[in-house]
């Protein structure tokens, strides 16, 4: 009887539900399972791994690096969230400077953040020509790589690409970040993956701290959030 459950399942799907208040039969067939599949999976995977000369790579690279990435997700890293809360004042009072120039520019208030009510702005009402934009389900595209395609056509182009910037730099980091910090150690853990990419890099998760930009120049003053102890360095290595 297998319940082909993650945990996610077993937990409902609430993230920060304590382990031990998950019902103890429900769990136990769910770490039962856990180690019947891996097993499993190991009995089938192993000679197709050292048949395709992959052996060393896993022995030598890989497994070596799983108690590394363990003690790098139990250490976490640590935010300054005094930076983080005054930076997200800071550009909630940019989103809305740029917003009030889009309405200007627009000749109402519209909900910026909908493509529905952008794609009635920008094609029906202000009248940009359409043409080498793509289409999607719901019509023309209003999608980063279309309005970037526009950008000489319109003034309110450009103030789109900020807003969606800041506005997504605003949820994504500065408002969420500050709440992940863990009460007890007072630094945010995330998840390494070392099987989710298809080049072999590392993916994180929960939260994400690889995708924080680094181009812009709002990206960059975001990662100034992220501090290290007193006499110790942050390094960023590539695989």
């Amino acid at each position: 009887n297998l319940y082909l459950e993650n945990f996610d399942q077993v937990a409902k799907k609430k993230k920060t539900i304590d382990i031990i208040n998950i019902p103890i039969e429900k769990l136990g067939w769910y770490g039962a399972e856990d180690a019947d599949i891996t097993l499993r999976l190991y009995n089938k995977l192993l000679p197709i791994i050292k048949s395709n000369k992959n052996y060393d790579l896993m022995t030598k690279m890989e497994l070596p690096l799983v108690p590394v990435l363990a003690e790098m997700e139990f250490t976490g890293i640590s935010l300054n969230a005094d930076l983080l809360n005054k930076m997200s004042k800071e550009f909630a009072k940019e989103i809305t400077k740029v917003s009030q120039k889009i309405y200007e520019l627009a000749g109402r208030e519209f909900n910026i953040s909908s493509p529905q009510q952008l794609k009635e702005i920008l094609f029906d009402e202000l009248k940009i020509s359409p043409q080498g934009i793509k289409k999607n389900k719901t019509g023309l595209s209003t999608a980063a790589s279309e309005l970037e395609k526009m950008k000489k056509a319109h003034p309110i182009i450009a103030l789109m690409i900020d807003y969606r910037e800041l506005s997504k730099l605003q949820s994504t980091y500065l408002s969420a970040l500050p709440n992940l910090i863990n009460p007890k150690s007072k630094r945010v853990h995330t998840s390494f993956n070392q099987t989710v990419t298809a080049t072999g890099r590392l993916s994180s998760s929960d939260p994400n701290l690889q995708n924080i930009p680094i181009r812009t120049p709002l990206g960059r003053k975001i990662r100034r959030g992220f501090v290290a102890p007193k006499n110790y360095e942050l390094l960023s290595a590539d695989y």
